[in-house]
């Protein structure tokens, strides 16, 4: 499984995930700049989420939560506050992170407000 496939299930899963809990997915993989690409975005009630998904296929290397450097979340705040531009009518926001593990089994962890 290449690295873009294997980022491609964790998104639907994480996808799956957040709809189970009771988001509604707006939009998915918006891209700001060759920087910043907005992973999930979706409705928390009336909070708007941006999310962040790292994926990995075990933690031998790590935890995928370790991905998110300062300078990856400076990414993602600079293309929220562009996303907020265009859509004036969302006033409640936050990042999640959301992390999934594929083996030796399926692990999410979700964490909000980052």
């Amino acid at each position: 499984m290449s690295n873009i496939s294997t980022g491609k299930k964790g998104e639907a899963l994480a996808k799956g995930y957040l709809e189970k809990n009771g988001c509604r997915i707006i939009d998915t993989n918006v891209r700001f700049s060759r920087f910043c690409e907005i992973d999930i975005i979706a409705l928390d009630k009336k909070t708007l989420v941006f999310v962040e998904v790292k994926t990995r296929k075990t933690d031998i290397c790590g935890h995928p939560f370790e991905a998110i450097t300062k300078s990856k979340y400076q990414h993602i705040k600079q293309g929220l506050f562009m996303y907020l531009q265009e859509h004036p009518e969302y006033k409640k926001f936050r990042i999640d992170a959301i992390s999934v593990l594929l083996k030796p089994e399926v692990k999410i962890e979700h964490l909000k407000n980052i």
